[in-house]
This record gives structure tokens, sequence and C-alpha cells, in this order.
């Protein structure tokens, strides 16, 4: 079996005791971890290999950075998008395991429809999409998880006339998903679930997860010759409880498959 895990950790330094509580508790195969908010100097590369896993990192001092925690070491790694968008964010991470290539991505915010920041989302939403499939074209086998910053329907938000045409839930926005999904990739999560009301981020402020206000926006996406074998999919809200916990929560698939 195949164990992913995506997770924004939202500052690796203040959140790794309780992921290396999570490694402990799921011992995934594969962690997809987004919003490092470090150098990669200062990842901590010890603690990490301590607990079974090798990382491949793209840091960045304060904001953004990616990496992929893995059991087996990932080959053909490389960062960013190249050709597809020239971006100084460190924001993608790819590595290759077996005959599947793992791309974990943070997704810009884009702060507010019509903004300068939104059009910059706007054209690394294409770059990303010509990322993915040229990567399609390649491997067969793809997996691409982490935070898109995209609720994609209206049942993967809490209350969809407030967040109407709103930022994460605009219809540019949702357009793009559904053309990363058009390019032949699976929702491993909704494979498994129909229902609204399950979400993976949460608002620190007004009591956004004790009221469930929360949006869906984090992703495992599986190409169709990998998700057909996607037995279980999941989002560990526990892990967004206690002390210090990221507003976003894990989500957890699992595949059939071995490596």
């Amino acid at each position: 079996m195949l164990r992913v895990v995506t997770w924004n950790v939202n500052s690796i330094s203040v959140r790794l005791e309780r992921l290396l509580a999570l490694l402990n508790r799921w011992s995934p195969d594969v962690v997809m971890l987004q919003e490092l908010k470090c150098v990669e100097d200062k990842f901590p590369y010890e603690a990490i290999e301590s607990a079974g896993y090798h990382a491949i990192v793209l840091g960045q001092k304060t904001y953004n950075g990616v990496a992929i925690l893995s059991k087996i070491p990932l080959d053909r790694v490389s960062t960013g998008m190249g050709r597809f968008y020239e971006d100084e964010a460190a924001r993608v991470i790819q590595g290759q395991l077996g005959q599947t290539t793992l791309i974990c991505c943070y997704v810009p915010n884009g702060q507010e429809v019509g903004s300068e920041k939104f059009a910059y989302k706007m054209k690394w939403l294409e770059g990303f999409k010509r990322l993915i499939q040229d990567s399609i074209e390649k491997d067969r086998s793809l997996i691409v998880a982490g935070d898109f910053n995209i609720a994609p329907e209206d049942k993967d938000v809490h209350d969809p006339f407030v967040w109407k045409d709103k930022i994460l839930c605009s219809k540019e926005e949702r357009s793009y998903f559904n053309q990363l999904l058009e390019l032949g990739l699976c929702d491993t999560f909704r494979k498994h679930h129909a229902d609204s009301g399950l979400f993976s981020w949460w608002d620190y402020r007004a009591l956004g997860f004790q009221k469930n206000h929360g949006l869906r926006i984090d992703f495992i996406l599986a190409s169709e010759n990998l998700a057909k074998f996607c037995s279980k999919s999941l989002i560990d809200r526990e892990e967004r409880k206690g002390e210090k916990p990221s507003d976003h929560a894990p989500v957890i698939s699992e595949f059939e498959l071995s490596f």
C-alpha cells in the first residue's frame, strides 16, 4: 500500500513536533508539505531523517516553501516550473518514486479578485497547467498534491452565498482546477466522499474551526491509472485541534500499490 499525505504546515519550525507525531501515527510513505516558511539551511533534516524519511526541499525565508518527505529516496528531483513559468517564490517541487512522478505545489492565494496578485495567480495557474500537461504526456503515473487555494465547488465551501465570486471561489480559479481534472487527474478525496461540509482549512479567527466555517482547498490528485487503486481518502481533522495547530488539516489518500 502507498499512503500519501499533503499538509500545509504554516511554518515547519512551529509545527515540527506535530509533524513528527503525524509521521509516527500514520507512517505515510510520502508527505507533501507546503508553507514551510524557512530557507533550506533551516529545514529540520536531522529530525526528519531520524523519523525514517528522506526530504527534498525548496525553501524561502518567511514565506512559501515546499518539501516532499519519502521513505524511499526520490529520483529526478527538480524545483519550480522551468520553461512553463519563471517564479521567484518557492512553490513547486517534484521527484520520481519508481514510475510515478510526485509534484508538490503551493498555489498563490491571489488576495482579491481583480488585484495584481490575482493576475499573478492566473498566470501562475496557466504555467502550472502546462507543467501538469507535460508531465502527463511524459509519465503515465502522476500524483499532484498540495494547497491549491481553490475551493472547486460550492459544496467545498461552508457558505457558498458569502463566498460567491470571491477569492478562492471565483469562476476563473474554479475553471483552472477543472482544467487540471480534464487533463486526466482525479480528486481522490471526492472519489470516496460526495458530501458537503467536509473541509481542510478553517480560519484561525472567529472560531472558524469550532463552527466548521471552512473550505476544502487541499488536494491529492492522481492520474486515472493510479486513482483506480485509491482505496481510501480522508481529512485528519484531529490535527486541527490541540495546541498550536496549523490552520490546515492534513489530507490522506491510500493506494493499493507497492514500490
